[in-house]
């Protein structure tokens, strides 16, 4: 199965549509999530989704056994909605195009902050103030990651833009530098 990120964010809005006609947004974003990390967590999971050999019903079965207690009644209709159109095993695809399309409906952007080492809280606090500056959104999530590959320094991710200060990075482009600078051709 191919991805179809345009049939997931149809499905996607469909949801979220639904959800916010009913007054339960926060309930099925609960649920989306809940589901998200369960395909992120469990790759069998999302290898029984997307098996042609499970059929309809027992799919059904094993997936409110899963959920059963965990999602809302709006989200188990949904994805049995999916059993009917055989789409379940687009189940991942719309539940990330559904987080997103949540976090566009209520203006929150996410800003991802990856350091090579832990930082303090008020480091993260001096870096979502001044993100907060320069952005329309109404609040910011920030994703922390420690990624000890980039020496020092930090790479910041704001929706499509990057700003990559880390060490690693600076040190790459002076390595490049070297690479096409011709006054060392000349001396070889």
């Amino acid at each position: 199965m191919l991805p179809n990120p345009r049939l997931a964010a149809r499905y996607a809005k469909s949801i979220l549509d639904l959800a916010i006609e009913k007054g339960q947004l926060e309930n099925v974003y609960n649920d989306m999530v809940f589901l998200q990390s369960l395909c992120r967590g469990s790759r069998d999971f999302v290898v029984f989704l997307r098996s042609p050999i499970i059929k309809a019903d027992k799919t059904r079965k094993i997936l409110d056994g899963i959920t059963a207690g965990r999602v809302s009644a709006l989200t188990t209709a949904f994805y049995k909605l999916l059993l009917v159109k055989e789409r379940e095993s687009y189940l991942p695809e719309i539940a990330v195009a559904f987080i997103d399309q949540y976090k566009e409906y209520k203006g929150i952007q996410t800003v991802r902050l990856t350091t090579a080492v832990p930082v303090s809280e008020q480091v993260r606090q001096t870096i979502l103030d001044k993100v907060r500056t320069g952005s329309d959104a109404k609040s910011l999530e920030l994703n922390m990651e420690v990624n000890e590959e980039l020496i020092g320094g930090f790479i910041l991710e704001i929706g499509d833009r990057m700003i990559d200060s880390s060490i690693a990075y600076e040190l790459n482009q002076i390595r490049h530098q070297f690479d096409n600078n011709d006054f060392i051709y000349k001396i070889r």
